[in-house]
């Protein structure tokens, strides 16, 4: 079920940072992006495409097996792999390289999620993007957007309040710290995540 979003910053500009996580000014980002824009595409369909790219072509972490660590959008688009939260701060840095306003979201389902939230300037709306990957039961989809029409939206996971699990409303413009302490702390191995991960933003 989709929940009032509540933003951060009124600041659009503060969606469009470039940082040391989310560098979109990196020349790997900034070719990629180009690269996944449709000539003469609507903003939704660039939104549309980079996050499919996100979604399909850069591997979950746990789904991989894979014992590398990735934090950086650049990072992660160069290994190709992340968890959730660093899949987010890729999906946002090509976003943000074309100009299009992108945050960063959580849930906790069991341990914190990160997903992404992103501002469509045609219609003058915050809509919910996870780019996690559809395996071991995600099921994540570009949702069905249509003017004067509220958005389908389409996250990886139904939550269930009676087990604990929380959507937090807050669209924020940098991502969360103690996402990036544990991921700049962690030691990379076999599920070097166990354990670990945060359970709030």
């Amino acid at each position: 079920m989709k929940i009032p979003l509540k933003i951060e910053s009124e600041r659009l500009e503060d969606y469009l940072v470039a940082d040391t996580v989310i560098d979109h000014d990196h020349p790997l980002i900034r070719e990629t992006a180009d690269g996944l824009s449709p000539t003469g595409g609507t903003e939704v369909d660039v939104i549309r495409s980079m996050f499919h790219f996100v979604r399909d072509e850069i591997a979950h972490t746990v789904d991989a097996a894979d014992p590398r660590i990735t934090l950086m959008a650049s990072e992660v688009l160069s290994e190709r792999v992340g968890l959730c939260y660093a899949k987010a701060h890729l999906l946002a840095a090509l976003l943000r390289s074309q100009g299009i306003p992108a945050g960063f979201c959580y849930q906790r389902i069991g341990v914190l999620h990160g997903l992404n939230g992103v501002y469509l300037a045609g219609l003058d709306r915050w809509i919910r993007l996870d780019p996690r990957g559809n395996k071991n039961g995600a099921d994540a989809h570009f949702p069905f957007l249509q003017q004067n029409s509220p958005e389908d939206e389409r996250l990886a996971w139904t939550l269930d309040p009676a087990k604990g699990e929380i959507d937090f409303p807050t669209v924020y413009s940098t991502p969360s710290s103690a996402v990036i302490e544990t991921l700049s702390m962690a030691t990379p191995g076999p599920a070097w995540y166990e354990g670990i991960l945060p359970h709030s933003p």
